[in-house]
């Protein structure tokens, strides 16, 4: 008994030896370009489908460091008010950038200021910028001053 594929090909012998040479010049290029044409649909398909699963790969990713990024800004906002908080939050004002807070202990009861404290807020396992990192340096060191701009 012969396999489905014994009798396929059998058949297509069978078909290819009736027809004439002529016909069979335009036949074989015809099939060749079909298989050409069906596997380069098949690599785009794949290629799409290759692009679309990183395209919702990255936009999951996106969404995720996002979602840090409004988390940690609302812990900025409500740092003043959580009870370890290093000061008064009414002696607190909100920079945000290169620095969260800077506070002037005292000022609230209408004490001397005698300290000014920059105040970074870091949520989970987040490190200091480089930045951030260069201004506690400064500050440890003492490098800041006072300037008054009058125009």
């Amino acid at each position: 008994m012969l396999s489905i594929f014994d009798r396929i090909c059998a058949f297509f012998s069978s078909a290819i030896a009736f027809l004439p040479d002529a016909a069979l010049i335009v036949l074989i290029p015809a099939v060749l370009a079909l298989v050409f044409f069906a596997g380069r649909l098949t690599g785009m398909l794949a290629e799409r489908n290759a692009l679309h699963k990183q395209l919702k790969e990255g936009r999951k990713d996106a969404v995720k460091r996002s979602r840090a990024v409004i988390g940690g800004q609302m812990a900025e906002q409500i740092a003043p008010f959580l009870p370890d908080f290093p000061c008064n939050p009414a002696d607190v004002r909100f920079i945000g950038k290169p620095v969260d807070f800077i506070a002037f202990p005292g000022m609230a009861e209408g004490k001397c200021i005698e300290e000014i404290v920059l105040v970074e807020v870091k949520t989970g396992t987040s490190q200091l910028s480089e930045r951030e990192k260069e201004i506690k340096s400064a500050a440890e060191k003492g490098n800041v001053r006072y300037v008054e701009y009058r125009i």
